[in-house]
């Protein structure tokens, strides 16, 4: 597969555009985040190609006739509309920003989550710790303050998380059904989501979630109103600590977008414990969204901008990993991948499906 990260190099007057991109990226992601909260861009698509001046969009919106010119101004500059005259005209970028789903989770999750705390990245890559996290609260990392966080932190986090993995779960259920398990841990299971989906896929079928206390306390909420809290079970652990073991004799072991949260030792750590519990005929399911086997370039350099979000707020030494990371980590705990899935979903996932050497 084709590694995005392999690029041609830009002319210096090209490079030097870009440049200065970056060097204003913060106010720039600001505009636009700002345009479309204020209403601004909507007005604009509205008029559609025979465009619309300011005085109408101050009208309408009640932003100041100086608030609307700066913000379009700047928005003509990052390409999301085009003047004529004195109307302004929705382009392609603009209409991405106000329209596509994945761009709006995108830019909630950065300004919800990220943006107060990447002023400390610098520390953060320093000392190896989600020095940013400290903006909302004390805590070591963001999982065990997750509960307890901003709901609007937690809600753009949750939409970042979901809006990635939701679109793969029908082919995921399938594949993991296919030896028709009775029993499934499910790692780092969150608020449930994956649990609640495999007992309405399957009525016999149980799944214990193994997280946090605050994680399964949302877990089970969950599993209430979904009316299968009689085939849902939580298990606490702290996957951190060493000395606390998996639960004995899995069938099938599950971890969605859950290895990208820790450090390579700390994933090693995990699936030794998690193969030390397996038979021959149990199988462990990884599935990831590796910046190597992306398709489209958006998707790697999204990929490796979430990197940083778990450097500055997560846990300060985790990331989206290069597939041959994960397989390396695999192959150390003492399991082989026996199946090997690719481009699953709207976020690129693969699936690993392990077992015992």
């Amino acid at each position: 597969m084709k590694n995005p990260s392999q690029y041609k190099d830009l002319s210096a007057f090209e490079a030097k555009f870009e440049a200065q991109k970056i060097a204003f990226a913060p106010i720039t992601f600001q505009c636009a985040r700002v345009l479309r909260t204020t209403g601004i861009l909507k007005e604009v698509a509205d008029a559609g190609s025979e465009g619309i001046a300011v005085d109408p969009i101050s009208d309408k919106t009640g932003i100041s006739h100086y608030g609307v010119k700066v913000l379009l101004d700047m928005a003509a500059s990052m390409k999301m509309v085009r003047q004529e005259g004195d109307k302004f005209i929705l382009l392609n970028i603009g209409h991405f920003m106000l329209n596509d789903k994945m761009t709006e989770v995108n830019l909630n999750f950065t300004h919800d989550v990220c943006f107060k705390g990447l002023y400390h990245m610098e520390e953060a890559i320093r000392e190896m710790k989600p020095a940013g996290l400290k903006e909302f609260g004390d805590w070591p990392n963001v999982y065990e303050g997750l509960a307890e966080l901003p709901e609007q932190f937690r809600e753009s986090w949750f939409a970042f998380d979901h809006f990635y993995s939701d679109g793969s779960f029908p082919i995921l259920l399938e594949n993991v059904f296919t030896d028709k398990p009775k029993k499934i841990y499910d790692a780092g299971g969150n608020t449930g989501k994956w649990a609640v989906m495999c007992t309405k896929h399957d009525p016999e079928v149980e799944v214990t979630i193994l997280d946090l206390p605050g994680q399964l306390r949302d877990a089970m909420k969950n599993a209430e109103k979904n009316k299968v809290q009689d085939r849902i079970k939580g298990f606490e652990i702290n996957m951190l600590d060493d000395s606390q073991k998996f639960p004995e004799n899995p069938e099938v072991i599950w971890m969605s977008q859950f290895l990208d949260c820790f450090s390579e030792d700390e994933i090693l750590s995990i699936l030794k414990r998690a193969a030390a519990t397996m038979g021959p005929d149990a199988r462990l399911y990884i599935l990831e969204t590796y910046w190597d086997r992306q398709r489209f370039e958006a998707a790697s350099y999204s990929l490796n901008a979430t990197s940083l979000y778990f450097t500055v707020m997560a846990n300060g030494n985790s990331r989206m990993y290069h597939s041959k990371d994960l397989i390396k980590l695999v192959h150390q705990a003492g399991l082989i991948i026996e199946k090997d899935i690719d481009d699953i979903g709207m976020g690129g996932h693969t699936l690993f499906k392990c077992r015992l050497a």
